[in-house]
């Protein structure tokens, strides 16, 4: 799966079309960034830049926003109504998938230690990757501003934690850090701001004050009443979706409003969201209402009409769920192949794809077109004492039909990282010892691919067999054919873990892994007859 990370840069310019132009630039041609939002403020004279990437990418997309920003920004000339005590102020790091907060911690200390190398600037660690808890917020280390930082940092105190303990006046300080992704959010109430607010007390953390806190963890909300759109809403920063998502933030604003007669209309989502948390929307409405959907699309759209998203202005998924936006490499160049050229191309002079790769993408038709009776059955008037049933069978084949997919590159990949330690030097005992090392790597991961092959396409196998006895019985030569493939593309997937495992030495890893694909090769045998003979019976 793919790491994402978001990078949310503040600068203290937000007049200059020509610099703030010229920092977005840097971080937009940064390989594996992209650039998401530019928001500049005249008033505040600051411009707040949204990009995603890579752990490795943000820092660099980073570091080239802070080295264009070192060049054209002079904080001796700087006035702006917005707080700020450096050119580039603030620098904080957010997971957005696949990584952790300590991932994003490690991003921070990459891009301070290293700015701090190059420009000779003051960094401070703050929120999660702060070092102490006295100046872990950003408005504790930004007290006194950009004019305070001149006494400030040569306190022993507050000396940074990367770079120089002594006034830039050019530059002034940054705050570099980790802190969870923050989601602006909105709810519509037909009423008016004190009603709202009144809500909005009810809810957030705050509350009402420490002798009446409110309801609902990591929220900021007030209330007030927007001219443009003549209702009034309940304004919330969701610090942390994780502890409280849109979804609940949202239900909890409709129960209050229901209890002062108010009418809720939707609500708006203010910039982006992560696609998690659009899906914890999906499950929540999913279970509440007993629903069956799988699909990944009909899920946003399920979220969209709930939460009511499109009653202010359009959600369009693709312009505000970050992942969506994100252009990304094709990680899976030949499971996105016409049939035709993935035929073509394994019929062609090379090795790879071969027979690992194809044997993945048997197993996934196999799982497929298990899926396929399951809908095939689900839903139609004929079956439908049936339907409880297949809402417990299709799930556990479409999620393997899934998985399956991406194998089929996985196995090229495996095959070709072999290949490219091969190639290394050996000229030297050291280069013969890596190549060697590297080989028996590429060997143990040629090895593994195929082996998850099974162990994923294995799963299908008891879902098969009750699908042999409830599924639609004139779909039964798609499940007898889905059976075979996923016996073929088991069989297929253990030759080539057996073809692999003599060259490898370590004989602990040898011994447990044909134990357990001799085990998943007898299972599929025996499981395919078993479908089969299923299916024969109801014919009779």
């Amino acid at each position: 799966m793919k790491k994402i990370v978001e990078c949310v840069p503040n600068f203290s310019e937000g007049r200059d079309q020509g610099i703030i132009d010229a920092i977005a630039a840097s971080i937009r041609e940064t390989p594996g960034c992209t650039l998401l939002d530019v928001d500049p403020g005249k008033s505040t004279n600051r411009t707040v830049y949204t990009f995603v990437g890579s752990p490795e990418a943000v820092v660099e997309g980073a570091l080239n926003a802070a080295r264009r920003a070192y060049e054209l920004i002079d904080m001796t000339k700087h006035s702006g109504e917005h707080p700020r005590m450096g050119a580039m102020d603030v620098c904080p790091f957010v997971p957005v998938a696949n990584v952790t907060m300590e991932d994003c911690v490690e991003c921070a200390k990459a891009f301070g230690k290293r700015a701090a190398e190059e420009l000779g600037i003051p960094l401070y660690l703050y929120e999660e990757a702060a070092t102490q808890d006295y100046r872990k917020s950003l408005k504790q280390i930004r007290a006194g501003e950009y004019e305070g930082m001149k006494d400030k940092i040569t306190k022993e105190e507050w000396k940074p934690d990367f770079g120089p303990a002594k006034f830039v006046p050019r530059w002034g300080a940054t705050a570099t850090g980790a802190r969870f992704f923050l989601i602006a959010y909105n709810v519509n109430i037909l009423g008016t701001k004190e009603q709202s607010h009144r809500i909005a007390l009810n809810v957030r953390e705050q509350g009402r004050g420490p002798e009446e806190p409110g309801r609902l963890k990591a929220v900021k909300g007030i209330g007030w009443y927007v001219d443009e759109y003549n209702m009034a809403q309940v304004s919330m920063n969701l610090d942390n979706y994780t502890i409280t998502p849109p979804h609940v933030a949202f239900e909890e604003c409709v129960r209050d409003a229901k209890e002062l007669n108010l009418a809720v209309a939707g609500s708006e989502i203010v910039g982006l969201i992560p696609l998690e948390a659009m899906l914890l929307a999906a499950d929540y409405y999913i279970e509440k209402e007993n629903l069956f959907i799988l699909d990944e699309k009909q899920k946003i759209h399920l979220v969209i009409q709930r939460l009511g998203l499109n009653s202010v202005s359009t959600f369009v998924p693709e312009k505000r769920i970050i992942e969506y936006m994100i252009e990304e490499e094709n990680s899976e160049p030949l499971a996105s192949m016409t049939v035709r050229d993935f035929i073509e191309l394994t019929g062609s002079r090379t090795s790879a794809p071969g027979g690992g790769s194809a044997s993945a993408l048997i197993a996934g038709m196999g799982a497929a077109l298990g899926t396929m009776v399951g809908w095939m059955t689900y839903g139609k008037r004929k079956f439908e004492e049936k339907d409880e049933t297949m809402r417990g069978l299709i799930p556990p084949l479409h999620h393997a039909m899934k998985d399956l997919i991406p194998m089929i590159d996985a196995d090229t990949n495996a095959f070709n990282d072999y290949m490219e330690a091969l190639g290394m030097p050996k000229k030297t005992d050291e280069q013969k010892t890596a190549r060697t090392a590297a080989m028996q790597a590429g060997l143990k991961k040629a090895v593994d691919v195929p082996l998850s092959t099974m162990r994923i396409a294995d799963r299908c196998w008891d879902t098969m067999e009750e699908m042999a006895l409830h599924g639609n019985i004139n779909s039964r030569s798609d499940l007898e054919v889905g059976a075979k493939a996923l016996e073929t593309g088991i069989w297929g997937a253990y030759k080539n873990v057996m073809i692999n495992l003599p060259s490898i030495t370590d004989e602990d890893f040898k011994l447990k892994i044909t134990g357990e694909a001799d085990a998943l090769l007898a299972r599929a045998k025996e499981k395919c007859i078993s479908v089969l003979t299923r299916l024969e019976e109801r014919e009779r």
